[in-house]
Order: structure tokens, then sequence, then C-alpha cells
């Protein structure tokens, strides 16, 4: 079998000269309330407080930068349940570029709101195998250019500058953990840290009721789906990695934990009340990591949390707290 084609530190330090004019830099925090409460102190690489409030920008700019003028002339068409779907609302309405997203029932109505504002058509279809179909159909039948959300390389090497700014930031990072989706983020930010400091621990970590990766993983097989995924961080919810994300997963991440809805709940809510970051389910889940136990607290080790997104919906502010 081939292997899939990965991005390379040339790749991903090219996407940041791309990006950067119109992305700016997000900060790493610390908290001495959460480091005294989680018995050593970490770094938070708030995503959160990027433009379009995640992440997901970075790649959505980087494939739109780097597209064809035939991928650009046909529209675009991607599927999403919410930050993929702004962040690259957006990069599309910087280029002008007509963009239908197709959004699985249950997504966050803010994102729902956010992704309608900046222009892009917003269908509302099913559960997520269900707009997965859709996406693809609407591909095949108009003949759209697809923007996988993470098993791409121009996408993957977007995520990928996260890594870059955080090496920057602290140069000496022990470990890292990041939330796991489709698995864009933690590959590209893994081969760019990697890449500089293979000695830097990544750690995985997904809700128990969406382990999509965990499952590739004990599966030894990229296409293993889940049944149902059931989680409150409905951004780490995608029933199916994609073969780049495998990849690039087991080459660079070196294990994979999970943490329960009661953790990701409470986590948030430490974010929120002890942090003061307004941070969404998804982006908990490395806080919860610890606060479950699941990775041990380590003081001599500098540990940095991935804040992946904060497009919270007010609802959950409720719910949380």
């Amino acid at each position: 079998m081939t292997k899939p084609t990965l991005p390379d530190q040339s790749q991903i330090l090219e996407a940041e000269r791309r990006i950067r004019p119109h992305l700016g830099e997000t900060p790493l925090l610390t908290v001495p309330d959460l480091d005294a409460a989680m018995g050593q102190s970490l770094g938070l690489k708030c995503e959160s407080l990027q433009r379009t409030g995640s992440f997901k920008v970075r790649g959505a700019l980087n494939w739109l930068l780097t597209a064809s003028e035939d991928e650009l002339k046909a529209g675009l068409v991607t599927v999403s349940a919410g930050n993929h779907a702004v962040g690259l609302a957006w990069a599309a309405a910087m280029q002008d570029v007509p963009l239908t997203v197709v959004m699985p029932e249950g997504s966050s109505p803010l994102k729902i709101r956010r992704t309608r504002a900046l222009g892009a058509e917003v269908i509302v279809q099913g559960t997520i195998q269900q707009a997965v179909a859709l996406c693809h159909e609407l591909r095949d039948e108009k003949g759209l250019s697809l923007v996988h959300p993470y098993n791409d390389i121009r996408i993957m090497a977007g995520q990928g500058t996260v890594g870059l700014e955080l090496l920057r930031q602290l140069p000496d990072v022990d470990r890292v953990l990041c939330p796991i989706g489709g698995g864009g983020l933690i590959s590209g930010l893994g081969l760019a840290i990697k890449a500089q400091r293979p000695e830097v621990e990544l750690i995985g970590v997904e809700p128990e009721g969406a382990a999509t990766m965990f499952n590739a993983w004990q599966k030894q097989d990229a296409s293993a789906s889940l049944d149902s995924v059931n989680t409150w961080a409905a951004s780490l919810a995608p029933a199916v990695v994609g073969d780049r994300t495998y990849a690039a997963s087991r080459q660079v991440v070196d294990r994979i934990v999970t943490v329960t809805e009661a953790g990701i709940r409470e986590a948030t809510r430490r974010l929120l009340t002890e942090a003061r970051l307004y941070v969404e389910p998804g982006a908990s889940v490395g806080l919860a990591a610890l606060v479950e136990n699941r990775v041990p607290p380590e003081p001599e080790k500098t540990t940095v949390l991935i804040i992946t997104g904060g497009n919270l919906d007010p609802e959950q502010v409720s719910q949380c707290l």
C-alpha cells in the first residue's frame, strides 16, 4: 500500500509565512490558580483567542491561499461540526469564493449563525455520517472543490503553525497535551515540533464517547469508524479519521488517552472560573486528562495544553457551571 503524503517542515514554514500577514500569534498563558490546583505549572496555548475563535482558520486560510484558479472558480464545499466551517467561511469571504457547508444536526447554533453571517450557505443534515455523505454528493453533482476539514496536507500544514509558534514561545517544553478530532491539528503540530525537538512528548486526548483515533490505533486501520459518537465535545466527534492524519499520528504522537464527559465538564468549568478563559468543551480535554489523572502531574516537566477553541454557546456555560 502506498504511504499517504504528509506535509514536511518546509511546507509548514511556508504556511506560516503565507498566513502570518492575516492571522496573529496566539498567547501562551500561565494561570497560577490553575497550576496550584493541578500540582504543576501549565502553559495554555490559547487558540481560543485566534481570529474566528479556533485554530481551524490557520489550515483553512492556507488551503485558500494555495488553491488553484480552477479549484476556486468551481466553488467550495465542506462538512464541519462548526469551527472548520467558521474558519473556512471567513477565509472564503476574504477571497470572495462561494462556499457551501454541510453541518450535522446538533451542531452549535452559535457556529451555524457565524458561518452564515460570513456568507456561506449552510445545510444542516442528519448525523455526521449523513452530513459527510451529502457533502460528497454535492461535490460530485455540482463539481465543487472539497476542502476536507483535516485529511489534507494543506490543512495539516496550516495547523502545524501552532507548533512553530509554541516552540518560539517555550523552547524548553517537555510535553504537549492536544485534543484529537480528525487529527489535523495534532498531526501538523506534531510534525512541526518533532522536526525540531523529537524528545518532546506529544499526548493526544479524546472523549471516551468519540475516541476515533484511539479506535483506529487499536485496529491498526485508518478507515476504522465508530458506529456512533456521543460527546458534549462536538468538535471532537468525527466518525472516522483520515489516512494522512492516521499516518502522521503514528509518526509523531506518543500516546492517546481518553476522558469522561464528567471530566470534560469539570475541566471546562475550571478554565472558565480559574483561568477566566471562555473555552468550548473540545478545547478542555487536555485539562480533563490531568483532572482525571489519565495523565499524572509531573511537576518537573514543562507541560502545555493546546486550548483549541472558544466558540462556546451560552447554554453550554450554564451546563458546566
